[in-house]
């Protein structure tokens, strides 16, 4: 024997061995396709579409800096903290994809953290840098925020007034907040692990699972024993694995299912009901998400109502407020303020729309303010309010009243004057 084959002969594989080792591998199905490498919670999809719709709402409408003018609050389009907010925040994003992501950040990791950055000759702010995720460490003793983030070139170490600090709902402090998913975390667990289940069970084309045993017992010579029924198990559960729909049982081997149908595991009930927990835990209408529900067109309207009152206002009052005490000097935030537009939501709805420039007309807006909101020129006479009874100049008098009378010739002081006179003349010739 030479020294090559005595050392093949000594690292020569088993048949046992290579008979069991692709069997006795765990069969976990193909690659999933609905959780991402990271495990990310964007990838289920009633997730993926909650944050999508909060998102891209909020990041939908114009983000006004009002300056208060005569006692009213306008639109301040001069100043610079305007381009900042619905232009170019950063030099690299625009102001929707910057307030999206803050949303996102708000709703996945329960904070987002930007830093209004000083220019150093003009002392204004000129950019709105969002921090990436975790690359802030906030003190809550000291109140005091670290930042390292290096895509966005932002270090050091900034006081609570130097760097606005969105949170999401906290139940033991008011400095930090916390994710949405963090609360879902059992739904969110339940819903990957019906992910893996459905998707192992499409890959392996409903593999059953069970028990071989020998039925009639150990029997004397010829009959199996427990290393010949590893074998034909591991035969049996590749030929399975393998695409085979029947396969033979040698000799008094027998075969006792263990695995459920994904009718008896309830399946199909089941992922409706995540899909209107996790709506639940986000504020979102099933019928947002494109579940299978039956809706009509009240109950399509007061979702609209529910989403734009109860999950997207305090939100956005959340951002207004947090900007306005950040931005804004505290002797100015009685005439200075910060508002989200949320007409337009219904800029496509183009019915509801005129449908509410026409109450406002009746209400007292001008011809002119109602043009405004459609971008439309102003027109001659269209700045004075109208009354709601035939849509008449508030100053007109309306049709019968004594103004309106036919001019006679004689002025409303006069007839008064002279009857007066009539009066008089009378008087005194009852007393002669």
């Amino acid at each position: 024997m030479t020294f090559g084959t005595f050392l093949r002969q000594l690292f020569r594989r088993s048949k046992g061995d290579a008979a069991q080792a692709p069997a006795s591998t765990p069969r976990l199905g193909a690659a999933s396709l609905m959780l991402c490498p990271d495990g990310s919670p964007v990838s289920v999809a009633t997730v993926y579409r909650c944050v999508k719709l909060l998102s891209e709402a909020v990041a939908s409408l114009p983000l006004e800096f009002q300056r208060m003018r005569e006692g009213v609050f306008r639109e301040d389009h001069d100043d610079d903290l305007w381009h900042l907010l619905n232009v170019q925040p950063d030099p690299a994003i625009s102001a929707f994809d910057f307030w999206r992501q803050v949303v996102v950040e708000l709703l996945l990791d329960g904070n987002a953290y930007v830093v209004p950055v000083i220019h150093p000759l003009k002392r204004k702010v000129w950019r709105l840098a969002l921090c990436s995720r975790h690359t802030v460490s906030h003190d809550l003793c000291h109140d005091t925020y670290t930042v390292s983030d290096i895509t966005n070139g932002i270090y050091g170490v900034y006081g609570e007034p130097d760097i606005i600090h969105f949170k999401g709902l906290t139940l033991d402090s008011a400095k930090t907040g916390v994710s949405v998913l963090t609360y879902a975390r059992l739904t969110m667990d339940i819903v990957r692990t019906a992910d893996r289940e459905t998707l192992k069970r499409f890959s392996t084309g409903g593999t059953v699972r069970g028990i071989v045993s020998n039925v009639g017992g150990v029997r004397g010579f010829g009959a199996y024993q427990d290393e010949e029924l590893n074998r034909t198990a591991d035969d049996i559960d590749s030929r399975f694995g393998q695409g085979e729909n029947i396969v033979a049982l040698p000799g008094d081997v027998g075969f006792k299912q263990l695995s459920l149908s994904s009718a008896d595991m309830q399946f199909l009930e089941s992922r409706k009901f995540e899909v209107r927990e996790i709506c639940r835990f986000f504020g979102v209408h099933p019928s947002f998400v494109y579940d299978d529900t039956s809706n009509n067109y009240k109950s399509a309207e007061q979702a609209n109502m529910a989403f734009l009152s109860h999950t997207l206002t305090p939100m956005l009052r959340g951002i207004e407020t947090e900007l306005l005490r950040k931005l804004v000097s505290p002797s100015l935030t009685r005439r200075r303020r910060f508002r989200f537009d949320p007409r337009s939501l219904h800029a496509c709805d183009l019915a509801g729309m005129a449908d509410y420039r026409a109450k406002m007309l009746q209400t007292g807006a001008t011809v002119n303010e109602v043009r405004l909101m459609g971008d439309l020129s102003p027109v001659a006479g269209g700045d004075r309010p109208l009354v709601s009874a035939n849509l008449r100049g508030i100053d007109e008098a309306l049709p019968g009243s004594p103004a309106c009378a036919p001019d006679s010739g004689t002025k409303p002081g006069d007839t008064e004057k002279h009857t007066d006179n009539d009066n008089d003349t009378d008087t005194h010739d009852e007393k002669e």
